[in-house]
């Protein structure tokens, strides 16, 4: 599946950025698109159904794309998504997307999660460490776990970097353990 989810990503921000549209519109186009496809299952039943023809399935894309105000080339990498049938795939092939356009551009994603809520100076500094470790720019989501009793762990793509409290106890009881 990574495979496939990666050539269309591949294709529609070759499209992206030959065509010079808003990568982030695009994107967040495609992600409501997405969202709305997994809440309804009338629609991806419609979608997934052989027995519709392609020009019926084409015309509840076309009113879907003019309500959110998408771009033509939006609506016809769906329409090839949904004319291969990976309509089921969608949410795969919609993140690979943004990873490619993401690599392209030179962003990291990173999910930051600490003890407790961070202030905007604690985002920005610790923002700026992962962007000195990375050498890209970064695009932060934060999220809260006290669990951890302290610290962050920041993870961007597979890495992972654990400088919370909790992670700082288990290196501690695993060095303990090993001497």
């Amino acid at each position: 599946m990574a495979a496939i989810a990666s050539r269309y990503a591949r294709a529609f921000a070759d499209v992206v950025f030959e065509r010079k549209l808003n990568a982030a519109k695009s994107v967040a186009d495609l992600n409501s698109l997405t969202s709305l496809v997994q809440s309804s299952s009338d629609l991806r039943k419609t979608w997934d159904n052989p027995s519709i023809s392609a020009p019926q399935k084409h015309a509840v894309l076309d009113s879907i794309i003019v309500r959110l105000g998408a771009s033509k080339e939006v609506r016809n990498f769906l329409a090839v998504v949904i004319d291969h049938r990976r309509s089921n795939d969608l949410a795969a092939i919609v993140r690979q997307v943004e990873q490619e356009i993401n690599d392209r551009l030179g962003f990291a994603e990173a999910e930051i999660t600490s003890a407790r809520s961070l202030g905007d100076a604690e985002k920005k500094n610790l923002e700026q460490q992962v962007q000195r470790m990375t050498g890209k720019s970064l695009r932060a989501r934060y999220a809260q776990d006290a669990t951890l009793l302290g610290g962050a762990v920041v993870r961007v793509g597979s890495t992972i970097y654990d400088g919370s409290i909790q992670g700082q106890l288990k290196r501690l009881r695993e060095q303990i353990a090993a001497g």
